[in-house]
């Protein structure tokens, strides 16, 4: 059954334009019991999806990880939102059958969905809820657990564990082993915080290192007993149980690096049948670190500028600019899909730049004198300071370049993103760096030069710098959905991952007709869709770490355990003004 994001009428009770104020995070959790059984042979691959209401449609904004060959999953996943109790956010949650590798919903089986407000959730704590069909009907007998926890507490912890000789659970192998993390809910029942990936034919396993909201994992109470699960996994969904412990942090945080913390593994079933049982396994706790999770205002009170570029494409694939059916051409409203983008993204970053100054950057056209095929020019013409006087600026220089360029191609981002990196690696060699630089590019079509691109983004991973890619018009964006590494981690043609997903794709046509899309000149978006706020982990909190950035808070929120850097000497973007400019002859790249 296809499923359409905006079918059906959506929850009442949009949210007032303009509202600032956010109470707290809040933090997720989504199960289900009982869900439809959409597959012939096994049972469904069930996964999450919250839409939330903006201007009477629904917008996605998270999805949860796939449970396999389960109708009663517990999403490991959690949704983390801003509160606003002064506005009614509505929210819609929908669970579907993974039946392909597709991103597209429609693609999927639909199992039910549930709509409420934010409000509802945090108010009761926890909802269980029938799950309803597109018709309004019984989703059978599908029921959706939500359950909220506000992130008050700033402080992350992170666990480094490994396994050491754990119970052989295959046949014709060893054990294919993972751990799921669960603290007492306020229902006396245990509820899943964390699952760790699954090492594969092992018996001594090394799990990644995972960070979690220290209030996540024990409610900030350090004696709360945390309950620690040792599974073998199956393909069918039928984990093998392992073993179990429990601990607090209280306990882990005695574990450091190069003095691990052991806990054996027991399996209670086998220590009551078995009198020469002694475990089913060692768990091993590497490291236990707590640290402080500085949010994207605190980064902004201690002096972080946001530098604001913008690619775009002027490639052929556009159209001529002078033709309505072109995506360049700018209707009578003095709009079009490129400066919808523009202005969405740009007023929402520009409050966060003191001089509102920001490079425009093309690519993809022949310029003039001898139209020689560039892929970073200026789009004023002004290749030794290519900077634009606000959003409205830059929407300006945009239009009057149009008539004087030529659209060719290929479509090469590499140049653009290598352009940018430059200077965010200078700024990276400043004793106290304070620049985070953010590149919009926007594009209507596939990339020409991805192996190029893919190692550009692999390199700028390192560095204060993320990506937000728009694409416009309707072509096919699979390649960028690939740069996005919200599901998979990004390699280069070398092999080499990236360091952090610092790249975002939205495409255009999905907040078209939202507030933010309408928004033009002199007039600011009411609220940017999940992609364009920058707020993402993926962000300043990953890159501007202390030791780049400690921001400066006030008196009633100090730093814990590091010593503030005055806001004294934050300079006029530090020189990067004159920096950011390109150098004088090199408008032309590469002619085809």
């Amino acid at each position: 059954m296809a499923y359409i994001p905006g079918g059906g009428a959506p929850a009442s009770g949009a949210a007032p334009v303009g509202s600032q104020y956010c109470v707290c995070k809040v933090e997720l959790s989504v199960s289900g019991q009982n869900l439809l059984d959409r597959d012939v042979t096994s049972k469904s691959d069930p996964f999450c999806v919250l839409f939330t209401e903006n201007g009477g449609r629904w917008i996605e904004y998270d999805r949860t990880e796939t449970a396999v060959n389960n109708l009663n999953p517990a999403f490991s996943k959690k949704f983390v939102l801003d509160y606003h109790f002064e506005e009614v956010q509505k929210l819609k949650f929908a669970l579907f059958d993974q039946d392909k590798s597709s991103t597209q919903l429609e693609e999927h089986d639909f199992l039910g969905q549930f709509s409420c407000s934010l409000g509802v959730i945090v108010s009761s704590k926890k909802i269980t809820r029938p799950l309803l069909l597109m018709n309004d009907k019984p989703a059978g007998k599908g029921l959706i657990t939500v359950a909220a926890q506000e992130l008050s507490d700033n402080r992350v912890i992170t666990l480094s564990l490994a396994g050491r000789k754990l119970d052989k659970k295959d046949l014709f192998g060893k054990s294919d082993p993972f751990l799921e993390f669960y603290k007492p809910g306020h229902d006396g029942k245990w509820m899943l915080v964390h699952r760790t990936e699954v090492i594969k034919y092992t018996l001594d396993p090394v799990w990644k290192p995972f960070t979690v909201p220290l209030v996540s994992l024990c409610d900030g109470d350090m004696e709360k007993p945390i309950q620690v699960m040792c599974y073998d996994y199956d393909n069918d969904g039928g984990h093998d149980f392992i073993g179990e412990f429990q601990t607090s942090v209280s306990q882990m945080c005695e574990a450091r690096d190069g003095v691990p913390l052991e806990f054996e593994c027991i399996n209670p079933k086998k220590q009551r049948k078995k009198k020469n049982y002694k475990n089913s396994g060692i768990i091993i706790l590497r490291s236990c670190k707590i640290n402080r999770d500085y949010s994207f205002l605190d980064y902004i009170l201690g002096g972080c500028q946001l530098m604001f570029t913008v690619g775009i494409d002027f490639t052929a694939s556009n159209g001529n600019p002078l033709d309505p059916s072109s995506l360049h051409y700018i209707n009578p409203m003095g709009t079009n899909e490129y400066l919808s983008a523009i202005w969405a993204v740009g007023q929402i970053i520009q409050d966060y730049d003191s001089d509102k100054m920001f490079p425009a950057l093309g690519f993809g056209a022949q310029l003039p004198p001898d139209w020689k095929v560039s892929h970073e020019f200026a789009i004023n013409f002004n290749p030794t300071n290519p900077f634009c006087s606000g959003v409205d600026g830059i929407a300006q220089a945009y239009s009057a370049c149009l008539p004087h360029i030529r659209f060719y191609g290929p479509t090469n981002f590499s140049p653009i993103i290598n352009h940018v990196a430059r200077f965010a690696a200078q700024a990276m060699q400043q004793p106290t760096a304070t620049q985070y630089f953010i590149l919009l590019i926007i594009t209507d079509g596939v990339i020409s030069d991805m192996e190029e691109t893919r190692h550009a983004v692999v390199q700028a991973s390192k560095l204060p710098m993320s990506i937000i890619i728009v694409g416009v018009g309707n072509a096919d964006f699979a390649a960028m959905e690939f740069l996005d590494g919200d599901s998979r981690v990004l390699r280069s043609h070398t092999g080499e991952e990236a360091a952090r997903d610092i790249v975002q794709f939205v495409p255009f046509r999905e907040f078209r007709n939202v507030s933010v899309a309408r928004a033009g000149p002199g007039r600011r978006p009411h609220r940017a869709p999940r992609a364009m706020t920058m707020t993402k982990d993926q962000g300043l909190g990953t890159v501007c770490s202390p030791r780049l950035l400690c921001p400066q808070l006030p008196q009633t929120r100090p730093c814990d355990s590091v010593s503030a850097r005055s806001s004294e000497g934050v300079g006029h973007r530090g020189g990067a003004q004159s920096g950011l400019g390109l150098q004088a002859g090199v408008p032309g790249g590469p002619a085809l």
